[in-house]
């Protein structure tokens, strides 16, 4: 296939200047892009009973016109014409939209083909193709492209197949035969033909099939030689941690570690004393006691005479790790400091200097961390936070601060595994998938908006026992496109409601970082007793009497986030709640609701959140640094990408890949990427 990279698409017959640059603007340059540019899906012509056809289902079926068609007008040019049709036993409704013209056409007794949308509760059709008599006989699967501009899909299927008769023989397969034959998979040759020219679903099938791995291997393969590179390269140290100390450490909590919990810091540790550099990713769901395990690695470091950071994304955040640190580590004598952006002037350089000198040995902190007057002694272990809400550039800056240190990355937004082995197959990755004994399930109830009343009255008795309350909204100020209740709106209607019986308070994302503080500061300490706020909540904050989370306009979020915002309460010994306030017009917001009170597992519902909205809408497509596969999909070929996945690793650290002639053409698309150049990839 190399060799066709190099063809510009005017050397296909037909092709000339003008559709050449509507070529460009796909992105189509080559004779191999073109012949690589997959259709996004396919109609389905096959006929099929109707007994098997599925309600929603795309179905061609084969019928009898039964009755004179009806024809129903409404608005300026719209109307509505329905004609009964016999479909082998069942006597269906054909409805046709805004096509009149054929009721002259369709005669009692004529025999049609007809495609459209089947409802199968109403026994009805929608018809956007028909055609008179029976037309079984035309091609079952019918590919359509995406395209720009003037270029049709028909247009561009036409330079597609001239480009398979006249370059088709010189598709090369970059597969060794001993992996084609170990999953049955057929040629590149005739994966692509089939794509483009599927002769029947079966066809179309194995083609895919057939693609969908060799997607998954080259990326697995990019994935698995970089961290092979950068282990290689990475000059680790090995950290001689002090076992027995590690143990008295672990003893000495004031509860047992989950086995959960036990195992990723086993895990962790084993990282830390090898001679590589420790790049791992930790999952834990929200309460499920990540920090515990950050601070027994820590103070692992410690006892090797090495320094630890943990860096987090606000500082209330920082402030909370510092002070819950400090309990653990006190009894050890271990020294931790704080630096974030409040720490100024003398306190501040009597910090930077304690750093640098060893005389601190933990310190926690926001980006402050890694601004240039930060220089530590000796740093073995780093720690990110919340991972995804630092750049890549800042999560490199603290690495830098130190001689190869080990770095744990964390986050409690469970991220589902075929996600985590595609956009971190860099990293080695731990879960906690257990929560500590004696927490309390949070109760989640969906209560629409005209049940407020009632949403209000909960609160009454809960506020009236002390309890606090979160009440999080979408926007911050009222929005043309968006009918969303509005956070200032919200903060209005509760302080009529509540004041002056029960303070309420306000926090969105305009207001000034040392605003943010004292508000939070002020709902910590029980002063405000309803915080309303937009999702700036959403990461760490630590309010054990904060018992009832409500959330307007719920539909809004995906499934992570709210399931995010549902563990800011349940974090003390009281009972909590979380309500869903929500009026979902589509079935997608329907079902997120419904899977919201049914489960509290963030890894569970990760998986369905993932299945609702897709890989990109996942992360945010921008950060989420999974490749745009052109056939295969992470969600619904999930066992494809862990096989790819199992035989790069393989592949990458056998000594016959980088020398075996049949793995050429492998070796050579890993250096055409700059792996093994060592360089970082995008």
């Amino acid at each position: 296939m190399n060799q066709l990279r190099s063809l510009p698409v005017m050397e296909v017959r037909g092709i000339g200047d003008e559709t050449a640059k509507q070529l460009a603007s796909l992105q189509l340059y080559s004779v191999f892009d073109l012949l690589e540019h997959f259709p996004f899906r396919y109609e389905d012509y096959q006929v099929r009973p109707i007994e098997e056809i599925k309600h929603d289902e795309r179905a061609t079926v084969v019928g009898t016109v039964q009755s004179e068609p009806t024809v129903r007008y409404y608005g300026k040019k719209k109307n509505r014409m329905s004609v009964r049709v016999l479909v082998g036993h069942v006597l269906l409704t054909a409805v046709f939209f805004n096509r009149a013209f054929l009721k002259q056409q369709l005669k009692v007794g004529q025999e049609v083909t007809l495609t459209g949308k089947w409802d199968q509760h109403r026994l009805t059709l929608t018809v956007n193709e028909v055609k008179q008599g029976n037309h079984t006989e035309r091609a079952t699967v019918e590919p359509i492209y995406s395209v720009s501009g003037k270029l049709t899909s028909k247009t561009l299927k036409k330079y597609i197949h001239v480009a398979l008769r006249q370059f088709g023989e010189q598709i090369t397969d970059p597969l060794p035969p001993e992996i084609r034959e170990r999953y049955k998979l057929v040629s590149k040759r005739e994966a692509v033909f089939h794509l483009h020219m599927p002769s029947d679903r079966e066809a179309l099938k194995q083609a895919r099939r057939r693609m969908v791995y060799e997607e998954f291997l080259f990326f697995q393969l990019k994935m698995q030689a970089f961290r092979k590179v950068n282990r290689e390269q990475s000059n680790g140290r090995a950290v001689k941690v002090n076992e027995q100390k590690v143990d008295q450490f672990i003893a000495a909590l004031p509860f047992s570690l989950t086995e959960a919990q036990e195992k990723v810091a086993g895990e962790i540790l084993t990282d830390m004393s090898s001679p590589y550099r420790m790049n791992r990713l930790l999952q834990g769901d929200v309460g499920s006691g990540k920090t515990v395990v950050a601070a027994i690695c820590m103070f692992a470091a410690v006892t090797a005479r090495k320094q630890a950071a943990l860096m987090v994304p606000t500082e209330i955040l920082a402030e909370q790790h510092a002070q819950s640190l400090e309990r653990l580590f006190a009894p050890s004598g271990v020294r931790l400091t704080l630096l974030t952006g409040s720490v100024k002037g003398k306190r501040r350089q009597a910090a930077v200097t304690a750093v640098k000198a060893g005389d601190v040995d933990v310190v926690i902190g926001t980006h402050a961390l890694i601004q240039d007057d930060v220089a530590f002694h000796d740093l073995g272990l780093v720690i990110t936070d919340e991972q995804h809400r630092f750049g890549v550039e800042q999560r490199r800056a603290l690495r830098d601060k130190g001689a190869y240190p080990d770095v744990l990355f964390m986050t409690a937004t469970p991220i589902p595994r075929t996600l985590a082995i595609s956009a971190f197959g860099d990293m080695d990755v731990s879960i906690i998938n257990q929560m500590p004994a004696g927490r309390k399930e949070i109760e989640t109830y969906w209560a629409k908006h005209d049940m407020l009343t009632r949403v209000l009255d909960f609160m009454e008795k809960e506020l009236a026992k002390g309890r606090q309350a979160y009440v999080i909204c979408p926007l911050i100020e009222e929005s043309e496109k968006l009918d969303v209740q509005n956070a200032i709106d919200v903060h209005s209607i509760l302080q009529q409601h509540f004041e002056p019986r029960f303070q309420v308070g306000l926090m969105h994302g305009r207001l000034h970082p040392s605003e943010k503080d004292t508000v939070m500061t002020a709902f910590s300490e029980n002063k405000i007793r309803i915080l309303v706020s937009t999702t700036v909540v959403e990461v760490g904050v630590n309010v054990p009497n904060a018992t009832i989370m409500v959330i307007y306009d719920a539909e809004r979020f995906g499934l992570a986030q709210l399931h995010q915002l549902r563990g800011r309460v349940g974090r003390g010994e009281h009972q909590s709640y979380c309500i869903l306030l929500a009026d979902p017009k589509s079935e997608v917001g329907k079902e997120r609701m419904r899977i919201m009170t049914e489960t509290n597992d963030g890894f569970t519902l990760s998986e369905r959140d993932l299945e609702l909205r897709g890989p990109g809408d996942f992360f945010g497509a921008k950060q989420s640094g999974l490749p745009d596969f052109k056939v295969a999909d992470v969600v619904h070929d999930y066992r494809a990408l862990e096989t790819a996945r199992q035989d790069a690793a393989t592949l990458v650290n056998s000594k016959t890949f980088w020398s075996d002639p049949k793995y050429r053409e492998l070796v050579t698309y890993l250096q055409a990427e700059g792996v093994l150049d060592g360089e970082k990839l995008d």
